[in-house]
Formats: structure tokens, sequence, C-alpha cells
């Protein structure tokens, strides 16, 4: 069901107007979320399937069969868009040289990472955030740069969402800086993501969400014959790979094992994609990724950054990895012919909605703390305001400490706050919003002697 904004008042026992929190829609979300067209995301997987093979090592020369082709005609499409910006979008391909590996690169090779930034409007903001799909394909042999690789699913749906969005969110502005991307040089190794994540770090940025966009466009299963097209899965790392010595201190002191930044950011990704999106659940998968398998956002995450990974609920493994063949009555291949072009719509409404709200959002509150200094039946929070846009107020998210996600939400005003609720029963965790709804990631609270 969905909300409207009700704010009811009522006086807890500790004297602190609090709230139950019921968000709003965003009427311009849902105004972008329309333009999202199933027909267009099909369009953009048959024209990346064109290019016979978009293997990170296949012909760069070439203007229209390869990896050098698929890369030119992303980048057009950026530019395409950025002429409607009014100056706010720009492109450009990122030209990297990876070394051969004597694995699967077999001789020093220049990739490139096509990307589309949508710069922020307020100087002083400089939250980013990524969204990416992966450009190459492949077949069975990793290194068989000559045969048709369609990749259709794996991954032209995510290049194909990344695409589809650049061109309905480039018509806006947001304060925070939007950065999507289509990187190569995945299947080879996660060279291309690897390239952007260091080159992020060593530049400073503040990535606030990296968003991977993996496979979303299949909704039958191998094997089980499962089909689903109302869930998508939402793959997050637990113990964080640059946690710090102190880091792991206050996690274990306050048994926050389940409540790593890109935990926040998944359930953040739960709460926007059940509100915006219909007949789409999010399934909330605590692993950073699949068994034997890898994704685009490891490099993140590895590099200290919040990031997370978008996957189809049922996989195929018939359409992935596979060379083009028919065996036993089964057709073998990543063909168009197999995807599900709606479910892809609405997996990459999730995406929109996700980056949409955030990018709009006031940043996060500072200092947030629970008291723990006296044994009580109720909680006590504190927190400072943040700079930048003016915040209407904040919400308290409240679940049990066995609960995935997050079951109660209290609306406060001031910067501090006291509910019934015992604070040796529940995780918490405080966010900012404004009056539109629009609400920043989660921040969990320290103990405050």
């Amino acid at each position: 069901m969905k909300k409207t904004i009700f704010y009811s008042v009522f006086a807890f026992l500790f004297f602190t107007q609090i709230t139950i929190s019921q968000v709003v829609e965003d009427p311009e979300i849902k105004k972008m979320l329309a333009e999202v067209k199933a027909e267009n995301l099909e369009i953009t997987v048959r024209k990346l399937v064109s290019f016979g093979t978009r293997h990170t090592l296949s012909d760069t020369k070439s203007k229209t069969k390869g990896i050098g082709a698929a890369q030119q005609w992303v980048k057009s499409e950026f530019d395409k868009f950025a002429l409607e910006s009014n100056g706010r979008l720009t492109s450009t391909i990122d030209y990297f040289t990876v070394k051969a590996d004597g694995k699967r690169i077999a001789k020093d090779s220049q990739l490139g990472n096509v990307m589309a930034t949508l710069k922020g409007t307020d100087p002083n903001d400089n939250r980013v955030l990524i969204i990416s799909g992966h450009l190459d394909s492949r077949v069975s042999d990793v290194m068989n740069v000559k045969s048709d690789a369609p990749g259709a699913n794996d991954d032209g749906s995510g290049v194909a969402a990344v695409i589809e969005l650049v061109k309905v969110m480039s018509k806006r502005s947001f304060p925070a800086t939007i950065i999507f991307v289509a990187v190569t040089g995945e299947e080879q190794g996660l060279y291309g993501a690897r390239h952007l994540a260091e080159y992020a770090r060593e530049s400073n940025w503040n990535i606030v969400a990296m968003l991977n966009n993996d496979m979303i466009g299949n909704s039958l299963s191998s094997g089980t014959n499962l089909r689903d097209n109302t869930q998508i899965r939402i793959f997050s790392e637990t113990i964080p790979f640059m946690e710090t010595e102190d880091e792991a201190k206050m996690r274990k002191a306050t048994s926050r094992d389940n409540d790593s930044p890109s935990r926040l950011l998944a359930r953040y990704i739960k709460t926007v994609t059940e509100q915006y999106v219909d007949q789409l659940k999010v399934k909330l998968v605590y692993r950073n990724d699949r068994f034997l398998r890898g994704g685009d956002h490891t490099p993140f995450s590895q590099n200290g950054f919040t990031a997370v990974r978008f996957c189809e609920m049922n996989e195929n493994f018939d359409h992935q990895h596979q060379d083009l063949r028919t065996e036993n009555g089964i057709k073998y291949g990543d063909l168009v012919e197999f995807m599900d072009f709606d479910y892809l719509r609405k997996n990459a409404c999730s995406n929109l909605a996700t980056l949409a709200n955030l990018a709009w959002s006031p940043k996060v509150p500072t200092n947030v703390g629970i008291e723990v200094k006296n044994l009580s039946n109720s909680s006590s929070f504190s927190w400072t305001a943040p700079e930048g846009k003016a915040q209407y107020g904040y919400q308290i998210l409240m679940r049990e400490t066995s609960s995935p996600h997050w079951e109660k939400t209290f609306f406060v005003k001031d910067t501090k706050a006291e509910i019934p609720y015992s604070k040796d029963n529940y995780f918490f965790a405080i966010q900012t919003v404004d009056a539109l709804g629009h609400a920043s990631l989660p921040v969990f609270p320290v103990p405050i002697r």
C-alpha cells in the first residue's frame, strides 16, 4: 500500500514530541519512473548485442564490431542526452592500461570506462553517487575474443539501465553529483571497476553510494524453472573490507555486525523501492556476492566505499558465459529472446528511485549517539544537524535485533529524542529528511557514556 505524508502527533512519557512517520512520494520521482520504458531498454540491449562480441580484448578499431565500437556508441548516447542537460551532463571514455597478468590479460591492453557525469548544482555538496553496469561480454572460454558473445543480460541489462537513467535524470538537476558508468574488464577480473575505485580513493571522492547492476533482466531460473519478476536481490558486505581496529572494537561493542554501511544502503534501497516501484520487492542477501562469482561493487568496497550489487532473483546458467549452441534440445547463450524487459524496467526504476532520493536528500546527521550511561527501559539519542541543504527533520529507524529490516519509523524535529523502547532490545539508526520525504542514508548510533 502506498503511503502519504501523515504525521499524527502524540506525547510520549518523556515529554518529547514524536511522530509516527509515513513518507510522501515525491511526484517528480514518480514522473521520472514513468519515463523509464521497457521498449527503450530492449532497443538498447539489441544494439549492444549487434556488436557481435564486446569482449574486453576484442576489436577496438572497427566502427561496427567489438568493444571499441560499443564504447563509442555508448558515449554517443551520453552525448545526445548532454545536449538536453543545459551543460550539466558531460561524458568521456576513461582509458587506462592494464599490464599482462598471465591469466586473463594476455598482453598489455588499453581498456576504457564510458562515463557520464551529472554535476551537482550545489558547490558546497561534494557527495558522489555512482551507478554502473559492465559493457564487456564473454562466452564459455573467457579468452575467446572472436566468437559472438551477445551479453544481452550479462551485462547488457545493467548497461541498458544505466543509459536509460542518464536519459531520464539528465533532464533534472540535483545538489549531489551522479556518475553513470559502463565499465570494461569485468569478465577479465573487475579491472574497470578497480581502476575507477582506486582513482576515486586517490582523488578523495566522497562516494556515499555505489550501485552495481549485473544481470538484472532475466526472470526464469535454470534447473528449477522458477519464474519471478517481482523480486530483485541486493548483495551487501558484512564487515567492511577496510575496517579499522577502532571500528572493529565499536562494531563488537554495539553488535552491529549486520549494520555495515553497505547493509544500511541495502535497507535504504528496499525501503525506497517498495515505496515507489509497483510489483517489486527487494530481497536482502547478507553476503558480498554469490559463490564462485564476483562483481564491480567489490573493488569499491575494498577501497572503503559503500557499495552493493543488484542481481536478478533467479539466474539462468544456460544463458551465462555460454557458447551459442543447442544441445539436447536446450538452447544455450546469452540472447535477447531470454530476457524479461518489464522486469528490467522495474529494476531500473529501483535504481532511479534510490539515486534520486539520495541526490535530493539532505546530508547525514553527524555525531549520532545513543545514551548508555543509565539503566532504563527507554532509548535516548542525540546528534548534530548536517551542513548544507536545510532539513525538515529526522527519522529514527527501529527494528528488533533479529529483524533484517526496519520495522518502525519515528519523526522528530529536534536533534535529540527519547522513545519508550529499550536500547537493549532494538537496533536504531538516524537519518535526515526534507519536506518531500527525501531521506539521507541512516547512521548507526554509537554509545554515549
